[in-house]
């Protein structure tokens, strides 16, 4: 090689160095730019799945409160009345034909809500009465008639060819069973009225339907029929042997006060008629309870057993036992204990409608709420309940 050629081939490779180091620096901002614009792709994709699982959790995430449902218009009226007596709304929903049950009465006083009208309904029926087993009807008028049919129709068997006799007419007895007014008075503070965190329907219900429940049970019982129910001891008893429409039949326990053993209870069990013992009940209350619970067969087993789940009634001699207080309690020809079908024997009708009339001057700094109701009661078969006399005849 000559001295000439050695500077141009060194001049060839250095230039050489210098198209591959270019090419090179080329490709690797190249190769960063696509890295930048893959990572950026990556972190747009991780930022749109994150929005996503945001929206997914708060789709379905629960809420920590429900929101609270609008007030019906008519308990929302009825709320603003009882705090504070204002009125115009349950006027202006009679007006505009919304709610019939806002109308005034005669007596004044506006129905109550619903809701809590169904809450007082709902505690008179768990209650220890007589309606928890009698037959309850509602109407509107100011009395309930029913029908019974004492005597069996005529009926024979009739041959193809033969004649047929007439059959005789049935007699059918119309008990009447008036209404009459059932009122309670509870009182509040005007104070706790204002009061936005004070359930004021609630309050109310619970108030009504403890009073309504306690005069309801005594006169379904004791009730003389003036101004109140008939209740079912108050007809005339005989003694079942002579038993007779219009009466209620009794067995007696032989012994004055007392009741030595368990053949008594087996006598009222059987002089009720067998069409009535599948639905029947024995109805007493505590202290005769007591007293029966400890009664025992020939045999030595007792004729009470306990219910044995927690809503279960007790039961004597397999009949349900309803124990009612407001039954007298064992004593010298006492009645103390009831044994029959009272869906069959006792009926209780009652209008639906509770209505309310605020007052807030008869007892400042209170205001009264005079609650009232139409209810009455009365046997309305005298074949379906007997009772057990605790006496010697």
């Amino acid at each position: 090689m000559t001295e000439k050629t050695a500077p141009a081939q060194a001049g060839t490779e250095t230039h050489l160095m210098r198209d591959v180091k270019h090419a090179m620096a080329g490709f690797l901002s190249e190769v960063s730019g696509f890295r930048d614009e893959i990572q950026s792709k990556l972190q747009q994709t991780e930022e749109r799945l994150t929005m996503l699982d945001r929206k997914s959790y708060t789709v379905g995430r629960p809420p920590l409160a429900a929101a609270p449902e609008p007030a019906a218009p008519h308990r929302k009226a009825f709320n603003a009345y009882l705090r504070c007596g204002d009125d115009d709304a349950l006027r202006g929903l009679e007006l505009e034909g919304k709610a019939m049950s806002s109308a005034v009465n005669s007596d004044g006083g506006y129905l109550v809500d619903p809701k809590t009208a169904e809450a007082v309904q709902s505690v008179l029926r768990s209650t220890a009465s007589i309606r928890a087993v009698a037959s309850v009807v509602h109407v509107e008028a100011t009395s309930y008639d029913v029908l019974v049919d004492q005597t069996e129709l005529g009926a024979g068997w009739a041959t193809e060819t033969g004649s047929v006799s007439e059959s005789d007419t049935p007699q059918i007895d119309r008990i009447t069973i008036p209404l009459h007014e059932l009122s309670a008075l509870p009182k509040a503070s005007q104070r706790l009225l204002d009061d936005s965190a004070f359930d004021i329907e609630g309050w109310l219900a619970g108030r009504i339907a403890e009073k309504f429940a306690r005069a309801e049970a005594d006169a379904f019982v004791n009730g003389n029929g003036i101004d109140k129910p008939t209740g079912f001891l108050t007809h005339t008893k005989i003694d079942n042997d002579f038993w007779s429409w219009g009466n209620l039949g009794y067995i007696a326990t032989g012994a004055d006060g007392s009741l030595t053993n368990a053949d008594p209870i087996v006598d009222l069990v059987y002089a009720l008629g067998a069409q009535y013992r599948a639905n029947a009940s024995f109805v007493m209350n505590s202290k005769t309870a007591g007293v029966l619970r400890k009664m025992k067969d020939v045999d030595g087993r007792f004729l009470w057993s306990d219910g044995l789940a927690a809503a279960e009634p007790a039961r004597l001699m397999g009949y349900r036992v309803l124990v009612a207080e407001d039954m007298p309690d064992v004593a010298s020809d006492s009645y103390a204990v009831a044994f029959g079908d009272f869906r069959a024997g006792y009926t209780v009708a009652e209008r639906p409608d509770l209505r309310v009339l605020r007052d807030p001057f008869s007892a400042k700094p209170h205001v009264l709420f005079y609650a009232t109701k139409r209810v009455g009661g009365d046997v309305s078969d005298f074949a379906a309940i007997k009772l057990l006399k605790f006496g010697t005849a």
